[in-house]
């Protein structure tokens, strides 16, 4: 008889506990933040009569201009400075969520702050919950009544959703009757995707050897969230809660068919919402065999959730009679152009450049062409090192690492989904937040550009990035080619052991 191995280690030390006057003053003045930011709301937050197209000074020089700034920049500072404090893990996985809990409550009750998405939410859900196919008639054409509230470049264009959402969205429009029920009905969609989300938590960083208190801290408080998810009733918290329902089920019993087929149906719904949680789906399958893995091992076990993905993709493409109608909303995403795409923004500094030089390169497809021929590829690299990692070897690997190698391969695919994808918006950041924040053993390197995105979007939705359209882009771009110069100096250095390797003889 054997005598039992070590017990498995956890990804790093943990981190040590913040003091308690840290914590409080943190605590205290994350929920003053909220507040203020609950206020600029209110002051003139993306209310269906405001005035779109703002600047920031015709912002500044309206009635009550100058206290919603100040509103907003004071409590986006006191957000995201109080979450920062923190990063290293709050003092429990309780006190995580409480607080993350008090800090959501006074924006569950504002309007909706920071984008005017959820208009279109609503008008989609009106074109479809009257008869029309939101997948081949905008809403302007289909004549929704709250029309004024869309942002402009999305009145003309069909819904990017799939049919799952559309059909939360028709359901909000019967149960809230007019534009403000609806409203309430989308943002509790929104606040019940974030509580599943948040469910599953503590539970992915147990199986990844996380501490919980940090995982739920980085994925809950932060700014996105808040702002984001809960007042601006964005669809990625049904998107996130689905996807991390779908994880948690594979980690937690993965080879067993009937657990792998609800996976995957949890999975597909996070499809079927918005299609960018597709990326997750080859990681998933290495997540769901159980034992070594092989070849086989992957059929067997990927074929299941794969089975289950695909139910849920044709039963609720039929149940909705829109079939796939949906994946050619998606090709209408890009139709903005924003320096915040690192894509987007090389393409722009390429066009200026030419306008220089008298031309008219029309670099901007191109470089989005091109970025998304390097996803393809970045995406298959990255399935292709989990897979080494937990393949080569001859037995089967201890399950925390191979979980901790599969959910950190998975927020790595999310990120590089956000940053070389056409467009970017802040709440995008909070994809790859949750999964990183449950696998990553730093966060640094993650945690700062989220922080840094909270700061994108005024009250009412405007968009900061597009009045530095030329010097950020120019910004942006040189950002990229000193990460890439970085990323080659990593690359020529002498390679160490890999995890998995250390400690073996």
């Amino acid at each position: 008889m054997t005598a039992p191995g070590p017990p498995p280690s956890p990804a790093g030390p943990p981190p040590p506990d913040p003091p308690p006057r840290l914590a409080d003053a943190a605590r205290y003045a994350g929920l003053a933040g909220a507040v203020l930011l609950a206020v600029a709301a209110h002051l003139g937050g993306a209310l269906p009569d405001a005035q779109l197209g703002a600047t920031p000074e015709s912002i500044w020089r309206a009635p009550g201009g100058p206290a919603t700034l100040t509103c907003w920049l004071v409590g986006t500072v006191l957000l995201v400075g109080a979450w920062w404090s923190l990063r290293g893990g709050a003092p429990s996985t309780r006190w995580a969520y409480v607080t993350a809990g008090l800090w959501a409550l006074p924006l569950l009750v504002a309007p909706p702050l920071g984008s005017r998405d959820v208009y279109s939410y609503a008008c989609q859900g009106w074109t479809y919950a009257h008869g029309v196919d939101p997948y081949a008639v905008p809403v302007a054409a289909a004549g929704c009544p709250w029309l004024d509230a869309v942002a402009p470049i999305w009145r003309d264009t069909p819904a990017p959703y799939g049919p799952v959402f559309v059909l939360l969205a028709a359901l909000a429009v019967t149960l809230g009757g007019g534009l403000t029920g609806t409203i309430v009905a989308l943002r509790l969609c929104a606040v019940a995707g974030l509580l599943l989300g948040a469910l599953c938590l503590p539970g992915l960083a147990r199986a990844a050897g996380v501490p919980a208190r940090r995982a739920a801290w980085l994925a809950l408080a932060g700014p996105l969230v808040g702002v984001h998810l809960v007042a601006g009733a964005h669809n990625d918290a049904v998107m996130l809660g689905l996807l991390l329902s779908g994880l948690l089920l594979v980690v937690r019993r993965p080879g067993r068919s009937s657990s792998l087929l609800v996976a995957g149906v949890l999975l597909g719904l996070a499809v079927t919402v918005k299609a960018s949680a597709v990326v997750v789906l080859p990681f998933a399958a290495l997540a769901a065999v159980r034992g070594r893995h092989t070849v086989r091992a992957l059929l067997r076990d990927g074929g299941w959730l794969a089975g289950g993905v695909l139910a849920a993709l044709l039963v609720t493409s039929a149940l909705s009679g829109l079939g796939l109608g949906w994946v050619g909303g998606l090709t209408r995403s890009g139709d903005s152009e924003q320096w915040t795409s690192p894509p987007t923004a090389v393409g722009l500094v390429v066009d200026y450049a030419g306008a220089l030089a008298g031309r008219d390169p029309q670099a901007v497809p191109v470089v989005r062409a091109v970025a998304l021929l390097l996803l393809a590829v970045l995406l298959a690299l990255l399935w292709w090192r989990a897979w080494g990692a937990l393949g080569r070897r001859d037995d089967a690997p201890d399950r925390i690492e191979a979980c901790r190698v599969v959910l950190l391969g998975t927020g790595l695919a999310l990120a590089a989904t956000v940053v070389l994808s056409p467009v970017f918006y802040p709440w995008y950041a909070t994809w790859p937040l949750a999964l990183l924040a449950v696998a990553a053993t730093r966060t640094t390197w993650f945690v700062l550009p989220a922080a840094v995105a909270a700061f994108l979007t005024l009250p009412d939705g405007t968009n900061l990035a597009r009045f530095a359209k030329a010097p950020g882009a120019v910004a942006m771009t040189a950002l990229v080619l000193v990460l890439l110069v970085l990323v080659l100096r990593l690359t020529h250095r002498p390679r160490l052991p890999r995890p998995f390797d250390r400690g073996r003889s």
